[in-house]
């Protein structure tokens, strides 16, 4: 499914939504290994419990399982493996500080294609308590309630 600014989203973290907050979001190259290539245009990608950290002036994406390559057998790496993100100098020391500050982290959002290369957009984000959560899900039932309301009329 193309975007209409060219990218084609393989995988969307649907949980990041309900579980943070986003206050920020960055685009980021990924640095791959061949298999992994075919398998994320397969689709093969699982968000569960994935997040980036800064290290040593570099960012890493951290849990995020993208599946072997049934035909790579040998080639295939370990699918949750550390990959490194790829961003510009200022954009990680800008990340970083932002992540320095209190109960801030960096989760990613989705993955996808633009013009042939992989990319992850990462927020930064602050972590939702469970009332903040029910909240949420009041107000979103609300909002769809006074829609209908409004369609109905």
């Amino acid at each position: 499914m193309k975007n209409d600014d060219g990218r084609r989203v393989v995988a969307k973290n649907r949980k990041v939504r309900h579980e943070f907050e986003l206050l920020e979001t960055v685009e980021a190259g990924i640095e791959l290994k061949g298999p992994e290539v075919k398998s994320i245009r397969a689709g093969e990608v699982s968000f569960q419990d994935a997040f980036a950290r800064v290290e040593k002036g570099e960012v890493w994406l951290h849990s995020l399982h993208i599946s072997p390559y049934e035909k790579a057998n040998r080639f295939n790496v370990d699918p949750v493996r550390p990959r490194r993100l790829l961003l510009n100098k200022q954009e990680i020391q800008r990340l970083a500080s932002q992540v320095n500050e209190k109960g801030l982290t960096l989760v990613p959002v989705d993955v996808y294609f633009s013009r042939g290369y992989a990319k992850v957009t990462l927020a930064v984000a602050r972590g939702r308590k469970l009332h903040d959560k029910r909240e949420e899900l009041k107000r979103r039932e609300q909002d769809r309630e006074a829609r209908r309301a409004m369609e109905a009329r």
